[in-house]
């Protein structure tokens, strides 16, 4: 994951739960926490579920960078009610 403005964000997923969870943490140039995510293990082991994972942390970096429209925001609010997603 690139930013646009200031370099390469920094992923991180280490182990966080007793069966298995695991924390996916997304940090700027500077060092700083942008995105902490925990998620279960097998949805890092389905494809399906892994996109749904990977599109809510590119989601929620938009959100933090100031990047998305109030509209597009609703959207995807209604979008997510709609579908059962894996973003926490």
């Amino acid at each position: 994951m690139s930013g646009d403005r200031d370099g390469k964000y920094q992923p991180t997923l280490t182990t966080s739960g007793v069966q298995g969870e695991c924390l996916v943490t997304v940090k700027n140039p500077a060092g700083a926490i942008v995105v902490e995510r925990e998620v279960d293990q097998a949805q890092l082991t389905d494809k399906r579920a892994l996109v749904d994972v990977v599109d809510c942390l590119h989601r929620d970096l938009m959100i933090a960078e100031g990047r998305l429209e109030p509209s597009v925001m609703a959207a995807l609010r209604n979008a997510a009610l709609t579908r059962p997603i894996a973003c926490a």
